[in-house]
């Protein structure tokens, strides 16, 4: 059905939805692939840390609308007492708020249910290497909302003229690794700027900016600028 990445260990998924059919047809794809399980179903959010317990998944495939307790709210328990467990949310909804939300709660993706069958197993697999992976549907409306962040250190905001037109602010704090100026250099990475442009920006070097970046990437411990964001918002560090 796809090409098999080189994994040796079997990926162990459990299906969190309301939707028996839809479950049933979820487990048809992933049993197909000689890298992946289904170990169990569940139809609710309730339950779900149960079955974890129970089966131990490496990966939960969770509805975002479910009775009783949504997704979103599954998502921040599961996380607290299995935070080895990655969570992929799967969701009708394409708005952004559903994807901040998610992430900040720990989800580890976002997608939609009018997927493909092959790129929900390739977003499966690059979530249990370790990477976080929205729609690309969603991802022009999330970036949107991100060029509108504003980073804050705790040394103080970088204009009040800023915070006030910002729509998410970044807060740092004792969690936070990184220092004022490479949390201004995440923001221009955010707006889509160039290390050249960022420099011109910040009247600095490009390869002072190369060294920021790279100074991001490695304390967030990413391997691009898009999950430096994602993660940030993961993270906590992001006020909607």
């Amino acid at each position: 059905m796809t090409s098999r990445d080189s994994v040796k260990e079997t990926i162990k998924v459990l299906l969190v939805d309301d939707h028996q059919l839809f479950r049933e047809g979820l487990k048809r794809i992933l049993n197909m692939e000689d890298d992946m399980e289904v170990i169990g179903e569940c139809s609710d959010g309730v339950h779900v840390l149960e079955f974890c317990n129970e089966t131990q998944p490496d990966v939960v495939l969770m509805d975002i609308n479910m009775p009783e307790e949504n997704g979103v709210e599954a998502t921040e328990k599961l996380r607290e007492l299995f935070p080895d467990i990655r969570v992929i949310i799967l969701s009708i909804h394409d708005d952004e708020s559903y994807v901040f939300e998610t992430l900040r709660k720990g989800a580890n993706g976002y997608l939609l249910k009018d997927m493909e069958a092959e790129s929900l197993i390739n977003a499966i697999r690059s979530v249990h290497q370790g990477h976080a992976f929205i729609h690309p549907k969603v991802t022009g409306k999330l970036i949107q909302q991100l060029r509108r962040m504003t980073f804050v250190n705790e040394a103080g905001a970088m204009n009040q003229k800023s915070v006030m037109e910002a729509g998410v602010k970044f807060v740092g704090g004792e969690d936070n690794p990184l220092t004022r100026r490479e949390a201004e250099v995440l923001r221009l990475m955010a707006e889509g700027k160039s290390n050249k442009m960022i420099a011109e920006y910040l009247f600095i070097s490009e390869k002072t900016v190369k060294n920021h970046v790279s100074s991001v990437l490695q304390k967030m411990e990413v391997d691009d600028r898009t999950q430096a964001v994602i993660n940030a918002i993961k993270y906590g560090w992001v006020r909607l």
